[in-house]
């Protein structure tokens, strides 16, 4: 039976699908991060050059988002979702099946283009359902429960490589993938209603998204919390080399603790909808970035050296402050926008993926030791999203 955008009530049938599609990609890319080194000397490359599977994967989720976006509020949510995730399960068996570092990335790419329309529609999803404050209580439940996924995959992917081999973790997911679809058709189904959708003859995409990107009520917090994503997804990126490599982890330990910070998540996420009911969204939002700030900084002060506590203490800083402005960021972008929810989040999934992709090229690029680029990753995104966000913080509500 079809959901209508009247029913609002976040039942755990919805929060399950939510969380699952928004967690898509970073569970694919996180569950992979402790084989790397097997992985490199299976396949005859280095771990800097295995970067080109993280960087590729960002570039096609960013691209990707642009299209599935306008065609979900066209077409409705129910076809995109289930071609989305039959291309992310056929992504995945490829990269299971890859004997060269070429076979991989185009195994990745494809399952970045199935990943990007599961992601782009969970944030679309919640927009057709809630709105204003049960919309940012909707994001944040979301953003609890799917960080389960990416939080502890590394952990399951580590036990994979050990038991199974690598190749093992890419099937996990695809079939992860599979049961995410058979939810939807059986729990959730259509949440875009014919009478809500654009008509197709109107649809300017180009212009709608330069309307779209030159409103400063979506293009500000939307940046705000790119940039903070971007943050994260370079974190992602580095931790094998900085924990494993620098500071002499094992895979296990990688995973490990990656799934202790699930749990500073979970805080931030509890506290970011109570918190923003009593001082509002925009002032939780703005201390969330003072908290990123704080850790990318921090970081800083022990680059030449890290240890596996300064870096945990960093990092935990940086999570809390996504976990605050994440769904208050992302809620007030999309708020204006029920009618193009898509394509706010399209854009909104673009500018994400792309400060993602060029957070890890940079930390890459950066003739630094890996620590030392992080930091400077972390702390020019975070300042520059407070800077961004500053106008939205200070703007009066109507």
């Amino acid at each position: 039976m079809p959901l209508e955008g009247a029913e609002r009530r976040l039942t755990g049938g919805i929060l399950f699908l939510l969380a699952g599609l928004s967690a898509l990609g970073a569970l694919a890319t996180n569950i992979i991060l402790p084989a790397f080194p097997r992985i490199g000397a299976s396949l005859g490359v280095s771990s800097r050059e295995l970067g080109l599977t993280l960087s590729s994967f960002f570039v096609a989720f960013a691209f990707g988002q642009l299209l599935a976006g306008p065609l979900s509020d066209v077409f409705g949510r129910k076809w995109l979702v289930l071609g989305g995730l039959a291309v992310f399960a056929a992504g995945g068996l490829l990269c299971a099946l890859a004997d060269t570092l070429s076979f991989l990335v185009l195994g990745r790419v494809i399952q970045a283009l199935g990943a990007c329309t599961a992601s782009v529609l969970s944030r679309a999803i919640a927009r057709d359902l809630f709105d204003g404050e049960p919309l940012a209580r909707a994001l944040a439940l979301t953003m609890i429960a799917g960080a389960a996924a990416p939080g502890f995959s590394p952990l399951l992917g580590s036990a994979l490589d050990g038991l199974l081999g690598w190749r093992f973790s890419f099937l996990v997911v695809a079939a992860f993938g599979i049961v995410l679809a058979l939810h939807y058709l059986v729990r959730v189904d259509e949440t875009h209603p014919t009478n809500r959708r654009a008509a197709p003859a109107a649809l300017d995409v180009a212009s709608a998204y330069g309307r779209l990107a030159t409103d400063p009520r979506f293009l500000l917090p939307a940046a705000s919390v790119s940039l903070i994503i971007g943050g994260l997804y370079t974190v992602f990126a580095t931790a094998p080399a900085i924990l494993m490599i620098e500071l002499g982890l094992t895979a296990f330990q990688l995973g490990s603790s990656f799934a202790t910070t699930v749990l500073v998540v979970f805080a931030a996420g509890f506290l970011a909808p109570r918190l923003a009911q009593r001082f509002g969204q925009r002032t939780v939002g703005l201390i969330g970035l003072l908290f990123a700030l704080a850790g990318g900084l921090s970081m800083f002060v022990f680059a030449a050296r890290p240890t596996f506590m300064s870096f945990t203490a960093a990092v935990t800083l940086y999570l809390l402050g996504m976990g605050l402005i994440n769904p208050l960021g992302t809620a007030i972008a999309l708020h204006p926008f029920g009618r193009q929810a898509g394509l706010a989040s399209a854009l909104l999934g673009f500018l994400q993926m792309g400060c993602a992709a060029l957070g890890a090229s940079f930390a890459s690029a950066l003739p630094l030791e890996p620590s030392a680029s992080l930091a400077v990753i972390l702390s020019g995104h975070s300042m520059l999203a407070l800077l961004v966000f500053l106008p939205v913080a200070l703007r009066r509500s109507k």
